[in-house]
């Protein structure tokens, strides 16, 4: 019976989540009541410059401010397909922005991470227009995006070259991302990541130093795409370094499914949103 649960419920997800079926079952689920979305905010040039802003109506602020990067292999990916996150998080008292970026075949690395620098800087810039705290920017993704959030905390440049600065970030929250990961194997990411793909420098683990913001990762246990060791090397190099990072795994996730729990028809599967908003809660200003 056990066995069939599991069956059951992961066929359930694989049917609901971007690239595996129709997301649109998911968020249908979710509700915006109580919330304000501001759809259609350029950050930069062209259609995969926007970006969407949630935030609860009525709630006092200033809030904390998400910047969440979706997944999709630096591949695929639309802010649209992921209403189920930041509705969810806005409802727990923060602003959610979550931004498209340029991926492969129009770009390569690093430029999906240069697009999401710009991202952040102007959720900065704009934090209080939204009800936001400029000085509690917490960065979070899922995947590929859990990827470009921690290029973005651990490597100081690219914000720098954005017209920000690294100090600005209060923390940041991977979901099943990968950041240790050379050597690359796979020929689609081999493209990805072009004349770059055996260098350190795509590694977030190479920039583990004492000066990143406070991490949080959280990883699947059952993660056979993006496997556990990421999450647990790299909080182990930032702690070596100085810095602070917490991992815990969930045995019972994969990959798709540690994405999925943040949506309330799966949140029984594993406290992923309640370890999010007390981490995001309890992050001082910056």
């Amino acid at each position: 019976m056990l066995k069939l649960m599991r069956v059951t419920w992961a066929m359930l997800i694989t049917a609901v989540l971007p690239g595996c079926g129709p997301v649109d079952v998911l968020n249908a689920s979710i509700s915006l009541d109580g919330l304000t979305v501001q759809r259609d905010v350029a950050y930069r040039p062209g259609p995969r410059g926007m970006m969407d802003i949630y935030r609860p109506t009525n709630a006092a602020g200033p809030l904390p401010v998400v910047v969440f990067f979706y997944g999709g292999s630096w591949q695929t990916g639309s802010r649209g397909d992921y209403r189920f996150v930041a509705a969810t998080l806005a409802r727990r008292g923060m602003v959610v922005v979550v931004p498209d970026y340029r991926v492969y075949p129009e770009v390569q690395f690093p430029d999906f991470i240069t697009d999401a620098a710009e991202a952040v800087v102007a959720a900065h810039s704009h934090a209080g227009e939204w009800g936001g705290d400029p000085k509690r920017i917490v960065l979070a993704g899922h995947s590929a995006g859990a990827h470009i959030a921690a290029m973005l905390a651990l490597a100081p440049d690219y914000l720098a070259a954005a017209g920000g600065q690294r100090d600005q970030l209060a923390g940041m929250v991977g979901l099943a991302g990968p950041y240790d990961f050379l050597p690359i194997t796979g020929a689609g990411i081999k493209l990805v990541f072009g004349s770059a793909v055996a260098s350190p420098v795509t590694q977030p683990i190479t920039f583990a130093d004492a000066r990143s913001p406070p991490l949080l990762l959280l990883h699947g246990g059952q993660d056979t795409t993006v496997k556990p060791h990421n999450s647990i090397n790299l909080a182990a190099a930032i702690t070596r370094a100085g810095g602070q990072a917490s991992v815990e795994l969930f045995d019972s996730l994969g990959h798709i499914g540690i994405a999925s729990a943040v949506a309330p028809m799966f949140q029984f599967r594993a406290p992923v949103v309640d370890r999010i908003a007390s981490f995001v809660a309890g992050l001082p200003p910056r």
